[in-house]
């Protein structure tokens, strides 16, 4: 995988030489630059599930000091993507097995339909505003990095089905959903562009209801787009 690369070769990070690892670009913190590129690696599967995660090698490929790899492996397990073990290190998490996958599914089809509805029924102009905006649309003109695309949209996915649930005013449902880390699991199954542009799709559709204020289309809407990303993924058990 290739990341944006930097001719800064202050503080450590920057260029090392030809052929020597990968480079992280700076924008706002080198840490969560990092923490970047790891998502981008696991949600991808160059980093496959349940294999090590050498700190070492880590700071080798991105040339950057242990601390932002570390703070970056942190906050990762945060979001149930890394595992810390006593005496081992980090790995990766595993994935899913297809009856963890089946229990997710029937969890969101039992709470985020009707959470849908509650949304649409609750809609204003700035509700509706955050969510066009985190509906991930402009990922289809994102460039052709397919890897990066696909990782960007898997946090945007997330983040669009929980302002559903901010909107839909349960916060013991919201924690529930956010908890089970359900859309980076799910989306770390395939890696592949119909899994983004048909979702992309049934945002849209979400939207429209939403924009109408529409609690019975949104509930459907919703309902539909879960078991369209549900039969989709099926396909990484076979």
């Amino acid at each position: 995988m290739q990341h944006p690369t930097s001719d800064k070769t202050a503080n450590g990070w920057g260029e090392a030489g030809a052929g020597e690892g990968t480079f992280v670009h700076r924008s706002h913190s080198l840490a969560g630059d990092v923490y970047e590129a790891i998502f981008q690696q696991l949600m991808s599967l160059k980093i496959s599930p349940g294999s090590r995660i050498t700190v070492d090698a880590l700071v080798k490929e991105f040339n950057v000091s242990h601390t932002p790899i570390r703070e970056a492996l942190g906050r990762l397990e945060g979001e149930g993507l890394v595992e810390k073990r006593h005496l081992v290190g980090y790995r990766a998490a595993p994935q899913i097995t297809r009856r963890r996958f089946d229990e997710l599914y029937e969890l969101r089809l039992l709470l985020e339909p009707s959470g849908a509805a509650k949304a649409a029924s609750a809609m204003d102009e700035a509700k509706l505003l955050q969510l066009q905006e985190a509906a991930g649309v402009m990922a289809r003109s994102e460039g052709r990095d397919e890897r990066l695309r696909y990782s960007t949209f898997a946090r945007q996915d997330a983040i669009f089905h929980d302002r559903i649930m901010e909107f839909a005013g349960n916060e013991l449902i919201r924690q529930t959903l956010t908890f089970q880390h359900t859309h980076f699991h799910i989306f770390r199954l395939m890696f592949h562009s119909r899994v983004t542009e048909e979702a992309l799709n049934e945002h849209d559709d979400l939207l429209a209801a939403f924009a109408a204020g529409d609690s019975a289309a949104a509930e459907e809407a919703m309902r539909v787009h879960i078991e369209c990303s549900r039969d989709r993924l099926l396909l990484a058990f076979d």
